[in-house]
């Protein structure tokens, strides 16, 4: 395993992550994205709702819908404003939940907006802006061990296609009545 190196530097220190991948939580069947360095050195899972999971999943494999969804929209009514969105920080992890900022620029002001990290990653994705995490965030969170992560990526690789199947199976399974049995 690489030489963990988070617990150096400040607390409120961000680390610039990307999207690893998105998998299911074998106790309880919820969506789990995972978040890495570039350096490959340390990776955290964030439980999230099937509805972002399907948000960030069809991003992630370029799938283009007839009409947009929320985050499609959002991106179009910044882009529409003049606003863009500069980064992504998932700013705090407190009683198991995280929270995350969307940072945008307004006529050269940056604003800070309060977002649930699955929709600020979700839109991170279609803006191409950059995702951080608070140093703070991952010593404080459940970060998986890299040997872990490794074997979820290379199954997701190897069986890309039922990882897609799987994904549409359950996004078409769905009736509207579920959408208010998750909590958010």
């Amino acid at each position: 395993m690489a030489e963990d190196n988070t617990d150096t530097g400040k607390p409120d220190e961000m680390v610039k992550m990307t999207v690893a991948g998105i998998t299911l939580d074998p106790t309880n069947n919820m969506p789990i994205i995972i978040l890495k360095n570039p350096d490959n050195d340390v990776a955290i899972p964030i439980w999230i709702g099937l509805i972002e999971a399907s948000a960030i999943a069809t991003e992630l494999e370029g799938i283009k819908l007839a009409r947009p969804m929320t985050h499609d929209l959002l991106k179009n009514i910044l882009e529409g404003l003049g606003g863009k969105l500069i980064k992504t920080e998932v700013c705090d992890l407190r009683d198991n939940t995280f929270y995350a900022l969307l940072f945008v620029n307004l006529d050269g002001a940056i604003v800070e907006i309060d977002s649930r990290p699955s929709d600020a990653i979700a839109l991170a994705l279609r803006t191409n802006a950059e995702i951080y995490v608070a140093r703070k965030v991952i010593q404080k969170s459940q970060r998986i061990d890299l040997d872990v992560l490794k074997n979820v990526l290379k199954e997701a690789d190897e069986n890309k296609e039922s990882g897609k199947d799987k994904w549409t199976e359950i996004l078409e399974s769905l009736n509207p009545e579920d959408f208010g049995k998750y909590k958010m």
